[in-house]
């Protein structure tokens, strides 16, 4: 892959380009597969695909941003660079036992609303993502989803998450 020069004024709105250009693709293959196969193909399809990119994507970020270390400040470094932290306005609250991620914004969920087909079930997809983000990343990391659709969760906040470290697991 070659990727042209950029004058730094351009490289801000082609990132964003190429973000929004990611999150698009997500939801038009969601979206083929359910008309094509049934909502029930897509979930299904759609956990497949995202188990597996969340290992992929935490192996490449650690190695382009050289991310060495382990544990909770790991994990906030990876979201700083994961594609869906841009797309989903993660808010990342980092204490000192825990780390709790809120999506106040999810672009896939939002716009099946505004096409009146209600959320999709997502809380097994984004369980799964993160586990193997964490399998990647540090195994000595828990996560556990506070909420997540089809769970009811406040209008302002569609999933939350808490990050810990497993303290039976650490030596």
């Amino acid at each position: 892959m070659e990727i042209p020069q950029f004058e730094n004024e351009e490289l801000r709105p082609f990132i964003e380009y190429m973000v929004d250009l990611f999150r698009r693709a997500d939801g038009f293959w969601f979206l083929g597969v359910e008309h094509t196969f049934g909502y029930d193909a897509a979930i299904k399809m759609n956990e497949k695909v995202w188990h597996r990119m969340g290992k992929i994507m935490t192996r490449e970020i650690k190695k382009k941003f050289s991310i060495e270390e382990k544990g909770l400040k790991a994990l906030v470094k990876v979201f700083r660079y994961y594609p869906w932290t841009m797309i989903s306005k993660y808010e990342i609250e980092v204490k000192d036992e825990e780390i709790i991620v809120s999506i106040p914004h999810c672009a896939s969920q939002e716009a099946r609303l505004k096409k009146g087909v209600g959320e999709y079930d997502c809380k097994d997809m984004h369980l799964g993502e993160f586990k193997n983000i964490i399998e990647e990343l540090d195994s000595n990391i828990k996560v556990e989803c506070l909420f997540a659709p089809p769970d009811p969760h406040p209008k302002e906040l569609f999933c939350k998450w808490r990050f810990t470290m497993d303290k039976d697991k650490i030596e």
